[in-house]
């Protein structure tokens, strides 16, 4: 194996973008190991990962070796029958094979393949020294690079995030000769520009980290972020709170500075009667400061500052940013005290004139949609309709208010702040106005990815109505997405109304839900057609509505009749987008695909006709948490050891039954059962159906998956034991039904057949 040295790569620039930089960092280190891999080169890892600064980027590993191996060739020539000539001699097409290749024709091997013998060359070279292939290796990893706006500098034809100064490349010790960005390789690496604004000399890859460090710069991003947050921890301990750590704003800040200090600062208390949402947004977004709470979460008039130096005084320091934060916080004020003159209800009226989409009207008229919505779904789980409608039609009220124009993030936020104080819902119960305004936060959940659903019975319901109004606007406007097109995020409203559904345990049944949003939806499109037959088409275009022109009449001049689409189909169509976002929501909660897939197919279909006396169901879901309780049910019954013969037995008679040609009878004669084995499994399945029966109808999966696991042994008997398809058509025909039912009662929870292998 070849000697191996440590590596280092250091790209010095100007301050790069800082959302930009963790990505540049990973890609470039990437980069380099992918070129390095595939020239050969072996390369000792470890624990290594990038290192960057908002002046560099930097790739340091342990051990390189210092050459490639020696590198096999084999290049094919021509075939014998066409390298030879009839007395055996080579032909001019062997000859210059052989010459191209550097050597005599008679050193040349052969190979033998589907076409016949040929003559190859082989050859090992040794491979490369390190050194030699860096700078190529180098500049391959940078083109490599996702440069969001490159930048030229200097007058050169190349391009990088910002202009390059200076590169460090050791081999061990030796410097790498070799050139990027017209700048020459060296081992002068640069300090703070601040606090050691010199040349820093790197002896050795293995002394880069400390050699940076005693120039105040920590390249280290994981060694800067737990000095920030140690820093802003003992910084807002000792103003009396506890610091509010934003991931994303520290990862930013984290970007900012080479040598972080925290400096604790304050504002006027007066500013507090601002919702701290506001106050921490602007504080957050965009000064990249941390916020100071209380002991219960509250905002106090303190925050920390990040500087990027190490100051003997840093009262200036704290001056400044004293400084740059009221001026926001002042227009924060000042908003929300006009937002309060205005009230709801004139905000409210201002939905009017926006325009939510061309064939679905405005923003008030999305926000009547779903107060209908929450206002019929909110009896179903045992809340006031009528406290559902009142909140639902304040839902986007804030939106014409100055705070959330200025600060989108406060949408719903700065609605339950007005709600608490708003005159217009005087007339409720101090419980009832916390609840509507608490509503209109939590309606907006989930926001992201990893947020929480709503807290409360009325935000659930708010949540659920305002996304089915969103999924089915896009689907009966003809918005569906795209690839990756989606302009009404129906992808990411989709799974929030799954998520909002399934964790509340609201047992809703979705295909009514999605109809009745559907059927008010196409009526908005209708109601916002326009009267000229040339816009209409237009209009009505990908949407599925057909309007038809009546004829004249004297009293009732061009008027149309509109029929709208099946809303079944298009419910189940839906259903079918919603289940396809679940698929990732349990994949991430580890449930394997077979398990999601078995229960996802009983979406909306009849297993089979309900022959059991007490009509038990049979396998059809219509609720998104009947699915989730089927899921979990399918997992316990996978780990069961009669899981996979029985899903495999399934199977096999699901493909009987598919290759049947005839009528089916809905339940077995038992004057025509004849052999034991069919004898038995009859009785074995009017048992099952007796005993699964109550645990189906209450729900209760896994006993109803229990008892079906017994029938194993009477369902391996009949199969060994067994000719369905005899001669006998009566006979047949009987035992088809048989296994019909009990192909019925085995789907009755799931399509266990998708968990054969």
């Amino acid at each position: 194996m070849s000697e191996q040295r440590p590596l280092l790569i250091e790209l010095g620039t100007e301050e790069l973008p800082v959302k930009a930089l963790p990505g540049l960092a990973q890609a470039l280190f990437d980069g380099v190991l992918a070129a390095l891999e595939k020239r050969g080169i072996a390369v000792e890892r470890g624990t290594a990962e990038p290192l960057y600064t908002p002046r560099r980027l930097a790739v340091l590993l342990p051990g390189v070796a210092i050459e490639q191996p020696p590198q096999a060739s084999e290049v094919f020539g021509p075939y014998v029958n066409i390298a030879l000539d009839a007395d055996g001699q080579p032909t001019k097409a062997l000859l210059g094979f052989a010459a191209k290749a550097g050597v005599e024709w008679t050193a040349l091997e052969r190979a033998t393949d589907a076409k016949g013998e040929r003559f190859v060359h082989r050859a090992v070279t040794p491979g490369a020294q390190t050194a030699r292939l860096l700078p190529e290796i180098l500049r391959e990893a940078i083109a490599g690079m996702p440069i969001p706006k490159p930048m030229r500098w200097g007058g050169h034809d190349f391009a990088f995030a910002r202009p390059v100064h200076w590169l460090v490349m050791l081999l061990g010790r030796d410097v790498v000769e070799g050139e990027v960005f017209g700048i020459q390789a060296d081992r002068m690496s640069r300090g703070h520009r601040f606090l050691h604004d010199k040349q820093v000399w790197i002896s050795t890859p293995d002394d880069y980290v400390e050699a940076l460090r005693g120039a105040k710069v920590l390249v280290d991003a994981q060694e800067r972020r737990a000095r920030i947050v140690a820093e802003v921890e003992a910084a807002a301990k000792a103003a009396g709170g506890s610091a509010r750590i934003d991931a994303d704003n520290l990862q930013q800040v984290v970007c900012l500075v080479e040598w972080p200090k925290a400096v604790s600062c304050a504002f006027e208390e007066e500013f507090l009667a601002v919702p701290q949402e506001a106050l921490m947004a602007t504080m957050e977004a965009n000064q990249k400061f941390f916020p100071v709470l209380d002991d219960a979460g509250r905002l106090t008039s303190r925050f920390i500052g990040i500087a990027n130096i190490e100051p003997k005084d840093d009262s200036e320091i704290r001056k400044g940013y004293e400084r740059v934060i009221r001026p926001r916080f002042a227009d924060a004020k000042f908003f929300f005290v006009e937002d309060m003159k205005q009230g709801l209800d004139s905000m409210n009226a201002g939905l009017a004139s926006v325009t939510y989409q061309a064939k679905l009207g405005t923003v008030a008229d999305k926000v009547a949609r779903v107060a209908a919505l929450a206002e019929a779904i909110a009896p179903r789980v045992r809340v006031d309709a009528a406290l559902a409608r009142r909140a639902a039609l304040l839902s986007k009220a804030d939106l014409q208010s100055r705070l959330v124009n200025e600060f989108p993030e406060l949408q719903g936020v700065a609605g339950r702040h007005y709600a608490m104080q708003d005159a217009s819902l005087a007339d409720l119960s101090h419980e009832d106005r916390v609840a509507v305004a608490n509503a209109l936060d939590e309606g907006w959940q989930p926001r992201f990815a990893a947020d929480d659903i709503a807290l409360s019975a009325l935000g659930k319901v708010l949540a659920i109505a305002e996304r089915l109004d969103t999924l089915a606007g896009g689907f009966a406007s003809g918005l569906k997405p795209t690839g990756n097109k989606d302009p009404f995020a129906l992808r990411r409203n989709a799974l929030g109304l799954a998520r909002t559904v399934i964790e509340s345990g609201f047992d809703l049944n979705a295909q009514e839900l999605t109809k009745d949003a559907l059927n008010r939806a196409y009526n908005a499109v209708i109601n916002h057609a326009p009267i000229e037959a040339g816009l209409i088409k237009n209009h009505l275009a990908t949407t599925g509505i057909v309007a038809e022109e009546l004829p004249p009449e004297s009293a009732n001049i061009g008027t149309r009749r509109f029929t709208i689409p099946d809303l079944s189909s298009h419910s189940k169509e839906i259903c079918d987008f919603i289940l396809d976002r679940l698929r990732g929501y349990y994949a991430d909660k580890g449930v394997p695909a077979t398990h999601f897939t078995a229960v996802a197919a009983r979406f909306g279909v009849e297993a089979g006709p309900a022959v059991a006396p007490e009509g038990a169901p049979t396998g059809r879901i219509v609720s998104l948490y009947d699915l989730d309780r089927r899921i979990d049910a399918i997992g316990i019954f996978a780990q069961l050891p009669e899981a996979e013969a029985l899903a495999a037995a399934n199977k096999r008679i699901l493909n009987i039954l598919r290759k049947a040609d005839e009528e089916i009878p809905a339940i077995e004669d038992k004057a025509l059962l004849q052999e034991p084995a069919e004898l038995a499994l009859a009785e074995a399945v009017e048992a099952v159906y007796a005993e699964t029966g109550h645990a189906l109808a209450k729900g209760d999966y896994v006993d109803a998956l229990a008892h079906l696991a017994r029938l194993r042994p009477r369902v391996d008997a009949f199969f060994e034991a067994v000719m369905v398809n005899v001669e006998d058509a009566d006979l047949r025909r009987n035992r088809l039904a048989l296994l019909k039912r009990l192909a019925d009662r085995l789907g009755s929870v799931a399509a266990i057949e998708h968990l054969s292998a």
